[in-house]
C-alpha cells in the first residue's frame, strides 16, 4: 500500500539498526516515553495505536446524530464563562443552518481566546442532548480557515502518559515513520506461502489509516495490517523461548537412569496403582532424567490428580543414582505437607528425608544444612530457605518446585546452582521438575511455556467423588450454618474459609480500607463458630501462626480432634484430609478463579459426596458474576484456566514464573490461535536453518529486552 499522505522531506534511512537509534529528547520526555515502553526510536514504530478518530470527512451540524464522535465545522457566535453552578466556559456556534452549544468544566485563558465570536472552529467530539439544545462537552478543538484541507488518514489515538499529549507523542512517532528504515526481517517467500503483508506496509496502514479502510476490522485487530503486527509479535516469542530451550540442551547434566530398585519399591508399597496418566508423565520424567542435559519438565496436573507421587518416583531415580534431591514449596503448611507424606512413604525404603523451613529453631536449621551438605540428607523439603546462602549441597542432581509459577526465575537459579563440588562435569547442573496444579490453557503452554517441556496428569484417581458446587447468598446464612451442623453429627469434618486474619492494621488486597472493614475475618468467624457450635471442636489455622501452632491444629484436625477448622487461603495447597467432606468460602466473589478451585480441592479427597458452599456478598461485579458462574459450572481445571485467563489476561495470570519474559502486547492468546501455531512452525525452521533473519527479528521486536531464560 502506498503511503496515503503527502510525501515529507525525510533524512536518509540509516542502515538497518536493532534499535532505529537513540531517542532525541530530554530526559525528563525519554522518562515519560520509557512508562510506554519507548527507549529506542524503532519502539516508536512498534507503538500502535489503541484507537482512531475519523477527521477525514465534515458532517453538517443538521446531520450530527447522537452517540458517535463525529468532525463538524462551525463559526463562534458567543461565547461567555458562566459561574453558576460552577465555572464553565459556554460557546454558542452555528454552520449558517443549525446551532451546536460547547461547554468546558476545566479551561485555560488560552481557550477563551481561541473561541472568540467570530472564530471559526473545527470541532471532534460526540454530540448529546443540553439543556439549550444539542451539544459537546469539551470536545478537541481546532481553529481553522475556511477550506482548510482535512486530514488525508485517520487520526490515531495512542497509549500514553501523564504530561505527554497525543500531540507530542505523535510527533515523536511521525518523525520515526518517514526517518527509519523499515525493512522486512522475514523473507518474501514466507510472506507469500503465510498469506502475510509486507511490515512497512502493515505498520503505515495501522499509524496512516487512508478514509475508506474497513473500520470495524481496525478496531477488533482483524484487519491484516494487524495479523502481520501480532504474527510478528508472537514469531519474536516463540524465537526468545524456543532459543532458550535448545541452548539448555546443549548444557550438561547429570545422567540418572532409571534402576527400577527403589522406584519399582515405592509402586509395590502403594494400596492403590498408579493411573494411566501417572505412568505416562513418570515415563517421560524417567526417560529425561536419563540424558545428559538438564531437563526442564513442567509436570501440570489438576487438584488431586496425584503429581507429589510422580515427583516422588522422580526423586528416588535421582537417589537410586547417588544424588540428592530439593523439594521447594512457596508455604511452610504445603511444604510441611510434603515433608510428611514423603517421608512416610521412602522412609521405610531406606532415604533420608530433612525438612527446612525459616521458622526452624536455629540449632535445628544447623543440623539440617549441616546433613545437607555432607550428602547424608537425600530428600530436602522446605521453602526458600533452601537456596539462602548458608545452605549448600553435596552432590544435587534434581530440584523439584512445587507452585512453580509462585516463584520468580531468580529464585528457581539460585535453588539450581546449588549443585555442590562433587556435581559432575564442569558446568553440569541439576535437573528441574516444576509442578503446579493450576492447568494451564494450550495457547499459554504453546507460547509463555515454549522454553520447557511439559507433562500433562489429565486424570484423577479412581474412587475420587465429584465435588457438588452451591452459590449462596449472604442472607442464607442460617441454612449455611445448618449444613455444618449436619455434616459433622454424621461424623464428616468441615472447613470455613475467609479472607482476611484481622481487621485492622492488615493490608487488604481485596480493595481499600471501607471494603477490608465488610469482609469477614478469620479471627471473627472463629469465635462466631466456637459460640455457635459449642458441641464441636472448632479450630484456627492462618498465616501469622507460629509454625509450631499450626502444625498442631493441622495435625488434629486429621486426627479428627477438631470438627470444623477456620483458615485463610493458606490451606489453598497442600491439605489433605479425606474426611472432610464439606467447605464454606467466605467473600466467593473477591476470589479469583485458580483460587477458589484450588480451595475446593481440598474436599473431595475421598469416596464420600463432598460439598463446596460459595457464599458471597452483593452488589456482584460483572467480573465476580462470570467467575462465580464458571466455578458453579464446571469442575474441570483445564476448563476453569482457559476461562480465567480469558479473563485476567496472561500477564497476572503467571505469576513470578516469567518475571522477565515478553508480554505480548497485540496478540490475544484466545483468539490468534493460529497465529502461535504457525508462529512456532516458523521460529523452528528459521533456527534450524540458521536464517540470519532471526537476530534481527529478535533484535527489532525485543531490542534491549532481549533474552535468554536460564531458569
Amino acid at each position: 500500500m502506498a503511503d496515503p499522505r503527502p510525501p515529507r522531506e525525510a533524512r536518509p534511512a540509516a542502515p538497518f539498526a536493532p534499535s532505529g537509534g537513540d531517542l532525541v529528547a530530554g530526559p525528563a520526555m525519554r522518562d515519560k516515553l520509557a512508562k510506554l515502553g519507548i527507549h529506542a526510536r524503532f519502539d516508536l514504530v512498534l507503538h500502535l495505536p489503541l484507537r482512531y478518530e475519523d477527521e477525514t470527512r465534515l458532517t453538517p451540524l443538521a446531520e450530527a446524530g447522537t452517540g458517535e464522535p463525529v468532525l463538524v465545522e462551525a463559526e463562534v457566535v458567543e461565547s461567555e464563562v458562566k459561574y453558576r453552578p460552577r465555572r464553565t466556559l459556554v460557546v454558542k456556534c452555528s454552520d449558517g443552518r443549525s446551532e451546536l452549544w460547547l461547554r468546558f468544566l476545566n479551561f485555560y485563558p488560552s481557550q477563551v481566546k481561541q473561541m472568540a465570536p467570530g472564530r471559526r472552529l473545527r470541532l471532534f467530539g460526540e454530540v448529546r442532548p443540553g439543556f439549550f439544545g444539542a451539544e459537546m462537552v469539551h470536545p478537541k478543538v481546532r481553529v481553522v480557515d475556511e477550506g482548510a484541507p482535512l486530514a488525508a488518514s485517520l487520526t490515531p489515538v495512542y497509549p500514553t502518559t501523564a504530561g505527554l499529549s497525543q500531540a507530542n507523542l505523535r510527533g515523536f512517532i511521525e518523525h520515526a515513520l518517514d526517518t527509519l528504515l523499515m525493512d522486512d526481517t522475514l523473507e518474501p517467500e514466507l510472506l507469500a506461502r503465510l498469506a502475510l503483508r509486507g511490515f512497512r506496509e502493515s505498520v503505515l496502514m495501522l499509524h496512516r489509516p487512508p478514509p475508506d479502510v474497513d473500520g470495524a476490522s481496525l478496531a477488533d485487530r482483524t484487519h491484516p495490517a494487524w495479523r502481520r503486527l501480532k504474527f510478528d509479535e508472537l514469531l519474536a516469542q516463540q524465537l526468545a523461548m524456543r532459543i532458550a530451550y535448545r541452548e539448555r540442551r546443549g548444557r550438561s547434566a547429570p545422567r540418572m537412569p532409571d534402576r527400577h530398585a527403589l522406584t519399582n519399591a515405592l509402586v509395590k508399597s502403594l494400596p492403590f496403582p498408579l493411573t494411566r496418566a501417572q505412568k505416562k508423565a513418570w515415563a517421560t520424567i524417567a526417560h529425561d532424567l536419563g540424558q545428559a542435559h538438564p531437563m526442564r519438565r513442567l509436570l501440570q496436573g489438576d487438584v488431586g490428580s496425584g503429581k507429589t507421587l510422580v515427583a516422588a518416583l522422580a526423586a528416588l531415580q535421582a537417589i537410586e543414582n547417588d544424588w540428592q534431591v530439593a523439594l521447594m514449596a512457596p508455604t511452610e503448611i504445603l511444604a510441611e505437607q510434603h515433608y510428611l507424606k514423603l517421608e512416610h512413604w521412602l522412609a521405610p525404603l531406606g532415604v533420608k528425608v530433612s525438612w527446612l523451613a525459616g521458622s526452624l529453631k536455629a540449632r535445628a536449621k544447623k543440623a539440617a544444612a549441616e546433613a545437607i551438605a555432607r550428602g547424608e540428607t537425600q530428600l530436602a523439603i522446605g521453602t526458600h530457605a533452601l537456596f539462602q546462602g548458608e545452605v549448600a549441597f553435596a552432590r544435587l542432581g534434581l530440584a523439584i518446585v512445587d507452585e512453580q509459577h509462585r516463584f520468580g526465575v531468580a529464585q528457581r537459579l539460585a535453588l539450581a546452582s546449588k549443585g555442590g563440588p562433587e556435581s559432575g562435569p564442569a558446568g553440569a547442573e541439576p535437573h528441574q521438575l516444576m509442578m503446579s496444579a493450576t492447568p494451564i490453557p494450550r495457547t499459554l503452554s504453546m507460547s509463555y511455556y515454549a522454553d520447557l517441556d511439559v507433562s500433562v496428569i489429565d486424570e484423577l484417581p479412581p474412587g475420587r467423588t465429584p465435588v457438588v458446587t452451591k452459590l449462596v447468598d449472604e442472607s442464607r446464612r442460617e441454612e449455611v450454618i445448618r449444613r455444618i451442623r449436619e455434616s459433622c453429627a454424621e461424623g464428616t469434618q468441615a472447613y470455613w474459609v475467609c479472607p482476611l486474619i484481622e481487621e485492622r492494621g492488615s493490608p487488604s488486597r481485596w480493595g481499600d480500607a471501607e471494603n477490608a472493614l465488610q469482609l469477614k475475618t478469620a479471627l471473627e468467624t472463629f469465635e462466631t463458630l466456637k459460640a455457635t457450635f459449642p458441641d464441636l471442636a472448632v479450630g484456627l489455622v492462618h498465616g501469622r501462626l507460629k509454625p509450631e501452632e499450626k502444625a498442631k491444629v493441622m495435625e488434629d484436625f486429621k486426627a479428627r480432634r477438631v470438627q470444623l477448622l477456620v483458615a485463610t487461603t493458606v490451606i489453598e495447597v497442600g491439605v489433605d484430609v479425606p474426611n472432610a467432606t464439606l467447605m464454606v468460602i467466605e467473600h466467593a466473589e473477591r476470589m479469583g478463579l485458580a483460587q477458589l478451585h484450588q480451595l475446593r480441592g481440598r474436599v473431595g479427597r475421598g469416596s464420600q459426596k463432598s460439598l463446596a458452599i460459595l457464599l458471597y456478598h452483593r452488589p456482584l461485579s460483572d467480573l465476580a458474576r462470570e467467575r462465580l458462574r464458571t466455578i458453579y459450572e464446571s469442575t474441570d481445571g483445564f476448563e476453569i484456566a482457559r476461562r480465567d485467563l480469558q479473563l485476567r489476561g496472561p500477564g497476572e495470570y503467571l505469576g513470578a514464573r516469567q518475571s522477565g519474559a515478553p508480554l505480548l502486547r497485540f496478540a490475544d492468546l484466545e483468539r490468534d490461535t493460529d497465529l502461535i501455531e504457525l508462529a512456532r512452525d516458523v521460529a523452528d525452521a528459521m533456527i534450524s536453518e540458521r536464517s540470519h533473519a532471526v537476530e534481527r527479528h529478535l533484535d527489532r521486536w525485543l531490542g534491549h529486552r532481549q533474552f535468554y531464560l536460564k531458569a
